[in-house]
């Protein structure tokens, strides 16, 4: 019996280890990625976010009444290149970012929750409510886990540090003062796909690993900006949960012997991978000092390439999230985004860069940042 319970143990490591592995190859922010349901046109002109109840419910469509479009007027794709081309000259360029800003003090009062979106708030409570799955993924996979792969990182990567990559290292030591955090362990893989993912069950050994054609295709506050986003989900402790939404994406959920109850837990998992993103988003932006930093990174996540370079305008971006929204706001396209939106582990890019756009502008973010301009003129 002893060894059959060693051999069960063994077995379910190398499972971990495996699940990782294939959650490492994950996207950063494709765009084959599609908007997930609990991102809702906004309506009067507010910043809140309609929030999604627990057990899944359908959303409801807009209200908004829909007049039919003449024939003689420019359907919502040509409104769109109108945008598009009209902001092309007076709009933010990716390209025109300035350089890294002044370390900022968010104070002895900021913690995690302090960037926390609503949703992953939510979400985390009612996943915490699962009895024992956390603690399991911890105890018998976490720690050799992170050892198993934080050797294969230091065989096959570059660790940066000092002497090795310095300007990424102080780009790291910036977004971790900012964010109060310990700097993790920061490797550098070969990869021709522009990635970065992040590494932290048991928390010993937390990991960050970033592919050589993110490192190309973004400038230095760009690049510093991902790496902040990675380092939100060390600081809001999002390992061990990814890991197990990992594990239901490579089909775990036909193990269990409800099928509805497995597709509700795997419903429930999958919206809290998404509004976790969106939460790492605020991290990102608070390292950043800048929403057009953000955004950027998620336009050439979406679409961009070095040919592009000066290119790419931010404010047509968020352009094409309005007219995203107003498509989505259909009766149609409601259906199309919430039947599409199950499978996703990231909101879409435009609806991520509306949503760092408007937290920006909120109370909320200016409070964090009011709170370091007040201690600085106290210092």
């Amino acid at each position: 019996a002893g060894s059959r319970a060693f051999s069960a143990a063994l077995g379910l490591l190398g499972l971990c280890v495996v699940l990782i592995r294939a959650w490492a190859r994950r996207p950063l922010g494709a765009s084959a990625l599609k908007e997930s349901p609990f991102i809702q046109a906004q309506t009067g002109g507010g910043h809140a976010v309609r929030r999604s109840s627990l057990p899944l419910l359908p959303l409801v469509p807009s209200s908004r009444k829909m007049t039919p479009d003449h024939h003689h007027q420019p359907n919502r794709c040509q409104r769109m290149q109108h945008h598009i081309q009209m902001r092309a000259t007076t709009g933010r360029s990716a390209a025109a970012v300035p350089g890294p800003s002044k370390v900022i003090d968010l104070g002895a009062g900021f913690s995690s929750n302090s960037i926390r979106h609503p949703l992953d708030l939510q979400y985390t409570r009612a996943l915490q409510s699962l009895p024992g799955i956390d603690a399991v993924i911890r105890s018998v996979g976490g720690s050799v886990a992170e050892q198993v792969l934080g050797l294969d990182n230091v065989g096959r990567g570059v660790l940066v540090g000092p002497t090795q990559a310095p300007k990424i290292h102080k780009l790291l030591t910036e977004a971790c003062d900012i964010l109060q955090m310990k700097p993790p362990a920061l490797y550098i893989r070969q990869n021709p796909n522009p990635n970065a993912y992040t590494l932290a069950i048991s928390g010993r050994q937390p990991l960050i690993v970033v592919h050589t054609a993110l490192i190309e295709l973004m400038n230095e506050q760009e690049l510093q900006a991902v790496i902040a986003h990675e380092l939100g989900h060390l600081k809001c402790d999002h390992g061990v949960w990814l890991t197990i939404a990992n594990l239901f994406s490579l089909g775990a959920t036909r193990l269990l012997p409800i099928p509805l109850f497995a597709d509700t837990i795997e419903d429930n998992i999958m919206r809290w991978v998404r509004s976790a993103e969106l939460t790492c988003d605020r991290a990102a932006m608070l390292v950043a000092q800048d929403s057009s930093v953000v955004m950027s990174v998620l336009m050439k996540l979406a679409g961009g390439c070095k040919a592009l370079e000066g290119q790419l305008n931010v404010d047509a971006f968020l352009e094409q999230a309005r007219t995203y929204e107003e498509a989505a706001s259909t009766p149609i396209g409601w259906y199309l985004r919430n039947a599409e939106a199950r499978q996703l582990t990231h909101p879409l890019p435009v609806m991520r860069a509306r949503e760092i756009d408007q937290w920006a502008r909120s109370p909320e973010y200016r409070r964090l940042v009011k709170q370091h301009q007040q201690q600085a003129q106290q210092e």
